[in-house]
């Protein structure tokens, strides 16, 4: 069945970021590596963004 979506993939990408970051700035201010931070931030974005697309597209 077509959806008409207007959601564009960029406001998506940068609120998945901006989540994910913020709890990577916490976990980095605990402790934690900055690199570990920077690659869990990757992977969250990247899984939100397709769970996005697969399930609520």
């Amino acid at each position: 069945m077509y959806k008409n979506s207007t959601k564009d993939p960029l406001v998506a990408a940068v609120t998945a970021g901006l989540g994910a970051g913020a709890v990577a700035c916490f976990s980095v201010s605990q402790g934690q590596s900055i690199f570990v931070a920077v690659g869990v931030t990757v992977f969250a974005t990247t899984a939100a963004l397709i769970a996005d697309r697969l399930f609520f597209n």
